[in-house]
């Protein structure tokens, strides 16, 4: 394969600029056929000295604990479906891309069949080949990601998927259950008086004047969907929306409390593959609860961990008897703050800090991505009266919400943080209230019916069983 880079972006699928909103279906089953699943692991630990969280913290100076990307295959309902998740800050246009189409080269399917997240942990890559193309121009700033380590990830990930092909297992049954987590998300967005952003609690803070609010709009639920075969487990995949950050800028890899909660319970059960997903966490952080010291981490990390466990405590597997995969190509609006010559001029601006100078290059990315007509695709994996959905970057938490209350006689789990090109996806009436996450919002604000639409039309092509409780 060549390397990689944005003049070879490959195209999910033709869609017309101003359609917005295009229906994509790709092939599925409506019955449980021969089921088999192949689960796979393997390490994406940048090498030292390598840029994290796009260049504007402390680049690698050692690691705490190793990164992974960890996922599974499931065969036997039409082509192969991969589902995937990185511990890594994201993967944005043309890198989620590459990783998606590896990973289905080596499975054999079609790349619409491919799902791959971040968990969003900050001390880690966040891999975009376009932008990386963008600053290379400039000759001083720092890699955003560096290709020969980034092709590297992929041949490690076309390796492990082809030997998860050779072991597969028997897929009988399903289960889920949830479980609150105690202490650890709230609303990042304090809103005052004038009905504007007033403050940001973000992931960490020591501000007595920020968490003496309360913890807002969340998801308190931790959600698990696990795979059987018979009466043994063979994948958990846990669901929970919080960006996922105790504290960063280091320079020490770790993947963060989330992450040390999924090892925790991948070392319990040795047979049966753990994966965490963020949710939609865009605008939810455990800022009320953390107050950034290293001190914290072990604590975010067994409160997330008794989540998980409680979770999993009332799993009832049941036979399965249904399964589909869906998917919803959506070509959001840019927004309309972002302009090309202004973007350049602030990259070439050395004056400017590195952060000012390499995230408008992830700006500029989204952009000639959208004047070229490359869509973001959403899908979902139906199985049972389970729904998950996949969804793109850094959505807000009222997605979730609304796609759990769209659907009451389904158990719905998101996992967010897929293709991060857009970076924060708020909702419509968040954008006149401003705030960070809607200043680097790359959408319009007509993403939340394009968006919304996308989510609705997976959920209503799927007959709701009775309802779950």
């Amino acid at each position: 394969m060549p390397p990689l880079n944005r003049r070879n972006f490959i195209a999910a699928s033709a869609v017309s600029a101003t359609a917005g909103l295009a229906a994509v279906r790709a092939q599925g089953s409506t019955g449980p056929g021969n089921l088999h699943l192949g689960t796979f692991r393997f390490d994406v630990t940048p090498p030292m000295g390598h840029s994290l969280c796009g260049g504007w913290i402390t680049p690698v100076v050692g690691v705490d604990d190793p990164l992974e990307a960890i996922g599974y295959v499931l065969l036997g309902a039409g082509e192969p479906i991969v589902v995937c998740v990185v511990d890594w800050t994201g993967l944005l246009n043309s890198a989620h891309l590459a990783w998606r189409q590896a990973l289905a080269d080596a499975a054999g399917t079609t790349i619409e069949r491919v799902t791959v997240h971040c968990v969003h942990q900050h001390n880690a890559p966040f891999a975009c080949l376009d932008a990386e193309e963008i600053i290379l121009e400039q000759g001083d700033l720092p890699h955003i990601v560096e290709l020969e380590f980034f092709n590297r990830c992929l041949e490690a990930g076309r390796t492990a998927v082809g030997e998860a092909l050779q072991r597969t297992t028997p897929v009988t049954h399903v289960a889920h259950h949830q479980a609150p987590v105690e202490m650890v998300a709230s609303n990042r967005r304090i809103i005052g008086l004038t009905g504007k952003v007033q403050s940001q609690r973000g992931s960490s803070s020591k501000r007595e004047d920020q968490q003496v609010f309360p913890e807002g709009l969340i998801d308190p639920m931790l959600k698990t969907v696990a795979f059987y075969n018979q009466d043994t487990k063979l994948v958990a995949s846990h669901y929970y929306a919080c960006h996922p950050m105790s504290y960063y800028g280091d320079g020490r890899v770790s993947s963060d409390f989330c992450g040390l909660a999924r090892k925790q319970r991948q070392a319990e059960e040795p047979h049966c593959m753990h994966l965490y997903f963020n949710g939609c966490g865009g605008n939810i952080g455990a800022g009320k609860y953390n107050d950034g010291s290293k001190a914290m981490r072990p604590v975010l990390r067994d409160r997330m961990y008794r989540g998980m466990v409680a979770s999993e405590e009332k799993l009832d597997p049941q036979s399965i008897e249904s399964l589909s995969w869906e998917t919803q190509d959506i070509l959001p609006l840019v927004n309309t703050n972002l302009a090309e010559d202004a973007l350049m001029r602030q990259i070439s601006d050395h004056e400017q800090s590195v952060v000012n100078r390499n995230r408008p290059a992830y700006a500029l990315a989204w952009l000639r991505r959208i004047a070229k007509g490359h869509p973001i695709t959403l899908s979902s994996l139906h199985v049972n009266d389970i729904s998950l959905l996949h969804l793109p970057s850094e959505s807000f938490i009222e997605y979730q919400l609304r796609a759990q209350a769209s659907a009451p006689g389904r158990f719905v789990a998101c996992a967010a943080y897929g293709d991060g090109g857009p970076w924060y996806i708020p909702t419509s009436d968040a954008y006149p209230q401003g705030g960070y996450a809607v200043s680097v919002a790359w959408c319009a604000p007509d993403i939340d019916p394009t968006l919304s639409g996308g989510i609705s039309e997976l959920l209503t092509r799927v007959e709701s069983p009775k309802n779950t409780p």
